[in-house]
């Protein structure tokens, strides 16, 4: 899905992926975050972890993101958590990023994994700016349950790109990582996350029938919906790994 796409698809989301508010919440009380940790957050659309974290426990982010739709709606909502002077958000390709080496105490990147080509090169990516002694966190997708073939296609998942909840666990482990925690997604997040882009896309089609992307989105629409219900249900898992970098 092109980024315009998204940008259509999620308007109405606060958290661009399967975590919900109480997912979310949980995420923060497992990390055991020291007030005035610096995180940065890579691809961080609107920002709702980051920004959030800020309130919450004294968290000082650096938000990275390519679309200036969700950035604008991130300063939005730093602005309406009293958080802006704590967050800075920064329009750049979150694989790429410079910083200053090493000068984060926590590092995430919450459903990205493409900005590094897969999990094991975004955890590349995500090292370098992590201090030895910070947390990273990861979100990702696993199969629950080995799909058919046919569950590949239609879904647009290469065959090699995911794999198993233990199979991940050994990816983190193989890319140099601990696996400390993890909050899984269930069914209602992952409703939630793709089924409420149907209503949006759906107003949108109507709002903006002679748009030149309309045809691609109504068939994009119809392959999402035809998807979901078929094969990403009953085969496709998505949670956020908690992890460290192993002992030197």
């Amino acid at each position: 899905m092109s980024l315009r796409f998204h940008e259509i698809a999620e308007q109405n989301h606060l958290t661009l992926n399967p975590l919900t508010d109480e997912k979310l919440d949980l995420l923060g009380r497992i990390c055991r975050i020291a007030p005035g940790s610096r995180q940065l957050d890579l691809a961080c659309g609107k920002g709702e972890l980051l920004s959030r974290w800020a309130a919450d426990y004294g968290v000082q982010g650096v938000g990275v993101d390519i679309s200036k739709v969700f950035l604008e709606a991130a300063r939005v909502r730093a602005v309406e958590l009293g958080v802006a002077d704590q967050v800075a958000l920064v329009e750049a390709d979150a694989a790429t990023y410079e910083d200053t080496p090493e000068s984060f105490d926590i590092v995430s990147c919450i459903g990205a994994t493409w900005i590094g080509n897969g999990l094991q090169g975004t955890l590349s990516l995500m090292r370098r700016h992590l201090r030895q002694s910070g947390i990273a966190l990861v979100g990702e997708c696993f199969w629950t349950t080995p799909p058919p073939q046919e569950a590949y296609e239609a879904l647009g998942i290469a065959n090699s790109l995911f794999t198993s909840l233990a199979g991940t666990a050994d990816r983190i482990e193989d890319s140099g990582f601990e696996l400390l925690e993890m909050v899984l997604s269930d069914q209602d997040g992952w409703d939630r996350y793709v089924a409420s882009q149907w209503w949006t896309i759906s107003d949108w089609l109507r709002d903006n029938p002679d748009d030149p992307d309309a045809p691609a989105l109504r068939d994009f629409l119809t392959r999402a919906r035809r998807s979901h219900l078929e094969y990403g249900r009953h085969y496709l898992g998505w949670g956020v790994f908690i992890i460290r970098p192993q002992m030197v």
